[in-house]
């Protein structure tokens, strides 16, 4: 079954804050915010979301294609995904700008500052469906507005079944996107604030939603996830990793562990822990698609975390 995994691609500029942000904000203050954090490092990864969903599913053994924008300096993301044998042809090079890059610094208590250049995303990538496409899993993830619903409008069109994952879009996308796309995908996934921030904008609550789709996947954080359906709520425990060094990345590597479970047909128990698992590796490494995992050492961890076997 071939994935396929519309968003960003983007070079990520990931810096680590050793302090607090909050002891440099102060709050009377907002109003007129002026602020500059001394950062030790930096590094620039490959990332993105659909690059980072991609990476995780060929280390899972599948065959993800990526549906994105990127500009006239995509020769080195390029060559890592031919090395990682990842399905590039539906990008689109445009020559008159650069890829996005997306800069983000974490402080010390997992709280993020980020911004995000679109550059050459601000281009639809103009996908085209293909027949060999018909027996295929979609997720739909934070890219180009227009890529999200012309995609999403592609697979509600041609039968595909799709996970809608608006994450960072949620401002930009309209009331009437947010509730076409949730209407028309078999799952939604967010974090528990970007849940809140779409039943307040669409005047849905969380049974409205799940009218709409088979699944809703809420993540938590360190306290683990909710996997809810029309006739049960599932309480998913954390994965621990075994070191914290930066969280970035570890939505899209989750995302990546609940396709392989869902496609896999595993119980949505078994599901939403082995995503955990998966997000910790993330969670291990600096950079969004530096780590390195086999399906051996996934048991293990499951196995270290869970009390049981995974099947």
């Amino acid at each position: 079954m071939k994935i396929l995994v519309s968003g960003s691609v983007a070079y990520d500029k990931i810096m680590n804050f050793p302090g607090y942000f909050k002891d440099h904000i102060l709050p009377d203050k907002i109003h007129n915010i002026n602020v500059s954090f001394f950062i030790e490092k930096i590094n620039e990864n490959f990332g993105g979301t659909a690059g980072n969903i991609a990476y995780n599913l060929t280390l899972l053994d599948e065959k993800p294609v990526i549906f994105s924008s990127v500009g006239n300096d995509f020769e080195k993301y390029q060559k890592w995904l031919k090395k990682n044998k990842i399905d590039f042809s539906n990008v689109k090079i445009f020559k008159n700008n650069i890829t996005a890059v997306a800069t983000i610094i974490t402080d010390k208590a997992d709280n993020q500052i980020s911004s995000f250049c679109p550059g050459a995303m601000i281009n639809p990538c103009l996908a085209k469906y293909k027949q060999t496409y018909k027996n295929s899993l979609a997720i739909v993830a934070p890219g180009l507005m227009k890529d999200m619903t012309d995609l999403s409008d592609l697979y509600i069109k041609n039968n595909i079944p799709f996970i809608f994952d608006p994450g960072q879009q949620i401002p930009v996308l309209s009331k009437n996107e947010l509730i076409k796309c949730i209407k028309g995908a078999k799952i939604f996934i967010s974090n528990d604030y970007e849940l809140s921030m779409v039943m307040k904008k669409i005047k849905y609550s969380e049974n409205k939603i799940i009218e709409n789709v088979e699944i809703l996947v809420t993540t938590l954080g360190s306290k683990g996830s909710i996997i809810k359906t029309k006739d049960k709520t599932i309480k998913v425990k954390p994965a621990k990793p075994k070191t914290i060094t930066d969280p970035t990345g570890a939505g899209d590597a989750y995302r990546a562990g609940f396709i392989k479970g869902f496609i896999n047909n595993w119980s949505l128990q078994t599901t939403g822990e082995f995503a955990g698992v998966i997000s910790c590796y993330a969670i291990e490494n600096y950079g969004t698609q530096n780590h390195k995992f086999n399906f051996n050492q996934i048991k293990k961890r499951y196995k270290e975390n869970f009390n049981k076997q995974l099947s």
